[in-house]
């Protein structure tokens, strides 16, 4: 157990509030510099922000497994909340900015952060788990290399290779967003300025002001939009009066900063009150539908404005979906103008209508953008042209695997098999797994709720809009792959079909480490047609074990994601709002199965 999981520990066993501050100063940088970024640099927002993270810290501590990488929790947090946050304040302020080209990034630290800070924090939750906490450990955290092998339960040696190959993964992300650097100059901006100084006294205000809504319960605790609406002082009073009577003592000891702060603050107070008025008014507006910037017609939303009596908010949701299949038109065209035809807009257009016309329209305006060229490719919507963008996504994302199956199926349909099987052997260099469907839904989701759908009907319909021809692609080149096995043992040539099962078990197995449930079913097919060709008692070098154990691994995980399926089936028409919010919203930042084991893990199904 880290030092951070026992004062963790102390805090959620014995109410430890000086374990509480001390986790505020650990990790007060580390929360406070991922804000700032995503804010866009608006350091008050980021102090909300921050502020809003240790709040559902205090109170979430004791949800939390015993096991957790706080690090990566608190950037995961911070990176959810900041991002609503910068949204709701564009919104706000009534303007909108169009995403930073990064064409021409040079290999200066100071510059290069200022350019990748909208995205390196995205970036960093697409990775893995374990990639993920190796970046966050050492660039973050700023731990060395014995630090970071203590942490993840190896040695120096595997952890400088862990974080190396993390980084390699990042890099491969931002260069998929357009971001030219090195991966040396990454991993020197990311030690030299990932980190920013939160304001001095920061860490004093936000361990009370989270003590204080652990201590008072959910009926006072801050909202971020509350706390976008207040004042620094105006924070700090409500948080006294919420632990009056519980931690006098704070109150006592923030005196003194007040008196300091007390004068510049009220010059700032009679500015801020006029906005908070008009922010006031709109959450009052935002309690009775979304807000929106679009002039285009409201759907009746009857399926949630007069909800059966006693139906469950998710029954209201699934009411409301069941009656409005798919958004009119009109409101499509509507977010695309909006958003000046860019490429989000115009592929969400296309995941959420299947109307090619506006796919067709992306990859004329950017057909070198790597989601487009994905599209494209898995939408088959140039079938006369789809080895022209195959390439054209290899030399894009030379190190997402996809490019590369994607590449083998093709060959293996223009009965090229030797390519296709150099193409596969690329393929399983290759660690990078990148649909962009987190940013597409994104979108769909926008769309939805700013047509006047309920926010819950979007943030759940956003999902159900992904589009699975991707994985009939895949799903094709595994029987490929099966077929080319059983024909080299039809021929005697036992070395090359024993070759194209560990190819084929690579693929098996970047499906299964996929986010969505749907995805790891098929890499578990996958590999189960793989190895019924082989000895069941024999064990060969790709697989480290018998093909029986294999075999029965497979079968386990399919049955855990079934389970986990139930669970959600079981569970979700239980859930109010707020956890039907929480479960969509980590389906959609974290994947499918991280969310189903989310709702399983805190519901104890078994």
């Amino acid at each position: 157990m880290t030092d951070s999981q026992k004062l963790l520990a102390e805090y959620v066993n014995d109410g430890s509030e000086s374990a509480f501050r001390e986790l505020v100063t650990r990790y007060i940088n580390l929360v406070y510099s991922t804000a700032l970024r995503l804010v866009g640099g608006d350091t008050q927002l980021a102090e909300d922000v921050t502020q809003t993270v240790f709040i559902s810290l205090a109170r979430k501590g004791r949800t939390l497994s015993r096991e957790v990488m706080l690090g990566g929790w608190l950037h995961q947090h911070a990176y959810h909340v900041a991002t609503k946050a910068a949204r709701n304040e564009r919104r706000r302020q009534s303007r909108e900015r169009e995403a930073v080209e990064m064409n021409t990034l040079q290999d200066d630290s100071g510059a290069n952060l200022r350019q990748v800070a909208a995205i390196l924090d995205e970036a960093i939750t697409q990775l893995g788990s374990e990639d993920r906490t190796a970046i966050l450990l050492c660039f973050f955290e700023q731990r060395d290399f014995r630090s970071v092998g203590e942490a993840l339960g190896s040695n120096e040696d595997a952890a400088r290779m862990r974080v190396n190959r993390a980084l390699e993964k990042l890099h491969a992300l931002l260069k998929h967003r357009g971001v030219t650097l090195s991966i040396t100059a990454l991993g020197t901006v990311l030690t030299a300025e990932a980190v920013t100084a939160a304001p001095a006294g920061l860490a004093v205000t936000v361990s009370g002001l989270a003590l204080a809504g652990a201590a008072a319960g959910t009926g006072t605790a801050l909202t971020l939009t509350k706390l976008m609406a207040m004042t620094k002082l105006q924070a700090v009073v409500i948080g006294a009066i919420a632990v009056a009577g519980v931690a006098t003592t704070l109150v006592v000891q923030q005196q003194a900063k007040l008196r300091e702060e007390n004068q510049a603050l009220r010059q700032r107070n009679a500015q801020l009150n006029a906005d908070n008025e008009g922010l006031s008014s709109q959450v009052a507006q935002l309690k009775v539908a979304p807000a929106s910037r679009l002039p285009a017609p409201r759907v009746a939303a009857s399926g949630a404005t007069n909800p059966p009596a006693g139906s469950s908010p998710f029954q209201q949701v699934t009411d409301f979906l069941d009656s409005h299949h798919e958004l009119p038109r009109e409101h499509i065209e509507a977010y695309v103008q909006q958003n000046h035809r860019n490429v989000e807009s115009l592929l969400a257009a296309f995941r959420a209508s299947r109307d090619s016309s506006y796919l067709r329209e992306a990859a004329t305006n950017s057909p070198n953008d790597a989601a487009v060229q994905f599209a494209v490719i898995a939408g088959k919507v140039f079938p006369g042209e789809q080895r022209k963008w195959i390439d054209a996504f290899k030399a894009s994302s030379p190190e997402n695997a996809l490019s590369w199956y994607f590449s083998a199926l093709d060959y293996f349909k223009s009965k090229q098999p030797d390519q296709a099987i150099q193409e596969l052997t690329q393929a399983t260099r290759r660690q990078l797994y990148g649909d962009y469907a987190t940013q597409t839904g994104q979108a769909v989701e926008e769309m939805g709720a700013l047509a006047g759908w309920p926010a819950l009907a979007a943030k759940a319909w956003a999902p159900g809009t992904a589009p699975l021809s991707y994985l009939t692609v895949l799903k094709d080149l595994g029987n490929e792959t099966v077929q080319t096995e059983q024909h080299y043992f039809s021929q005697g040539d036992a070395d090359s079909a024993i070759s194209m099962a560990s190819m084929a078990m690579a693929l098996g197995d970047q499906l299964r480490r996929a986010s969505g449930a749907i995805d790891q079913l098929v890499g578990i097919a996958t590999e189960k047609k793989i190895l019924a060709q082989l000895d069941p008692a024999g064990t060969y070098d790709f697989l480290g074990r018998p093909v029986s154990e294999a075999l029965a691994e497979l079968d386990r995980q399919k049955q855990a994601i079934a389970e986990a399926l139930r669970t959600r089936e079981q569970v979700c028409p239980t859930l109010n709002e707020s956890e039907l919010n929480n479960y969509w919203e980590r389906e959609k930042l974290y994947g499918e199965v991280y969310a189903l084991r989310w709702l399983q893990s805190k519901y104890h199904q078994p």
